[in-house]
């Protein structure tokens, strides 16, 4: 079997745009929850989310390719394009049949399916764009990306609500490590911030409804969490079988070792309440590493500053760590950049690899009042300095979907 390691990052999200502004941001413990622009929040009950600004995609693609594109596609295009140059890979000279874009999104182009169906609605059928289907179709960020830079090997999108990008990272690395691929990108991409998808949410009661206060609404593991707020982006790794990243001279980040994958089998929206199917994800993981688990000292957590989330997955790390688990520096990134759903794991994925290259942890932030169901060490509010040998990325999604990845230091 071989070994995997990541060579370059690209970020797109709503606390920076690439990789170093959105780390800067992380570590200072930047919030980049406000106020909804790209509607009229005047009927929904949440009227807050965590937008990307000042996006540019005539920075990342021409103009016209842009337009045939839905903005999940867009941000994918651009975290692609920011990772390959992080990575230092020039596409002429490697084998371009064994490179894949493994890509999740958990959502796809709902904003052109909102615009779509409202065009029908006003003009009728006949003015639908024959544009309407690829555009929002959930696969064609992975598609899109595969096309624009030439990438000839597997191609495939992940769709496992907010499990999709750290899944999609999982499969990625198993193709290169059984080599059937030499180089993946891989991650996620979601753009949701829209009135249909931020109603289905209120109405399941799953968003904060914080708005006199934004930036401090996503709250994960704080007693007074009232739920997630919706952000949007890509996160977007390099994978990258050993030798031929040596061979190359590439700059190597970390090395991913281990992947976990279950299901709760329990139900469409709530975690398993005894938490065993996120348990099992995080030991596949270190199984798969063989690295103990005494040798894990961060966990990017799910965190989702939802009450039966943050509960549940504290308990599946006491299950599995026991008393080590107190040890662990635990942080939800979530708490600055908001829920990227089927996104999410990837901008995670490059929070652990960054925190681990540069032995920094970063925040929970807005963590205020402590919940004795959740007792951990949350690394609250502040950046902490820790060597990190191993750490695990999680995301857990609805439907039961459970991944977990681990990440080591090279």
């Amino acid at each position: 079997m071989k070994r995997v390691v990541i060579t370059g990052l690209g970020a797109v999200t709503p606390i920076g745009l690439g990789k170093d502004e959105f780390w800067d941001s992380l570590i200072q413990g930047k919030s980049g929850v406000g106020f909804v622009t790209r509607f009229d929040t005047i009927n929904h009950e949440t009227k807050i989310a965590a937008e990307v600004k000042d996006f540019d995609p005539s920075l990342y693609m021409n103009k016209k390719e842009a337009k045939r594109m839905d903005l999940f596609s867009q941000y994918a295009i651009a975290a692609t394009k920011m990772a390959l140059e992080d990575g230092n890979i020039q596409l002429d000279t490697i084998d371009l049949e064994k490179v894949g874009s493994i890509i999740g999104s958990g959502i796809g182009g709902i904003q052109t399916l909102e615009d779509e169906k409202k065009k029908m609605d006003e003009k009728g059928p006949g003015r639908i764009s024959p544009l309407f289907i690829p555009m929002m179709i959930s696969n064609m960020a992975a598609g899109q990306v595969s096309m624009t830079f030439g990438l000839k090997g597997s191609s495939m999108t992940i769709t496992t609500a907010c499990a999709s990008a750290t899944h999609a990272i999982g499969e990625a690395f198993r193709m290169i490590k059984s080599g059937y691929m030499n180089m993946a990108v891989t991650g996620g991409t979601e753009s949701s911030i829209t009135p249909l998808s931020m109603a289905g949410f209120i109405s399941m009661k799953a968003l904060s409804t914080n708005n006199e206060n934004p930036k401090v609404a996503s709250r994960p593991f704080d007693k007074n969490r009232d739920g997630f707020v919706m952000g949007e982006g890509a996160g977007i790794i390099i994978l990258e079988e050993l030798e031929h990243a040596l061979n190359r001279g590439a700059k190597i980040y970390a090395e991913i070792a281990g992947y976990g994958s279950t299901s709760d089998a329990f139900h469409i929206t709530q975690p398993d309440p005894e938490a065993k199917g996120a348990t099992r994800a995080m030991e596949y993981a270190i199984v798969e590493s063989g690295v103990s688990k005494e040798d894990v000292g961060y966990i990017n957590a799910h965190g989702t500053s939802t009450y039966y989330n943050d509960k549940l997955e504290t308990l599946a790390i006491k299950n599995l760590f026991g008393d080590h688990a107190k040890n662990i520096n635990i942080s939800s990134t979530k708490s600055m950049t908001g829920h990227l759903l089927g996104a999410a794991g990837g901008v995670e994925a490059i929070a652990t690899t960054l925190a681990i290259y540069n032995e920094m942890v970063p925040p929970t932030i807005n963590y205020e009042n402590p919940d004795e169901e959740c007792d951990l060490n949350y690394t609250p509010n502040i950046a902490v300095k820790r060597s990190i040998k191993c750490a695990l990325s999680n995301s857990l999604g609805f439907g039961g979907h459970n991944a977990s990845i681990l990440i080591k230091k090279y």
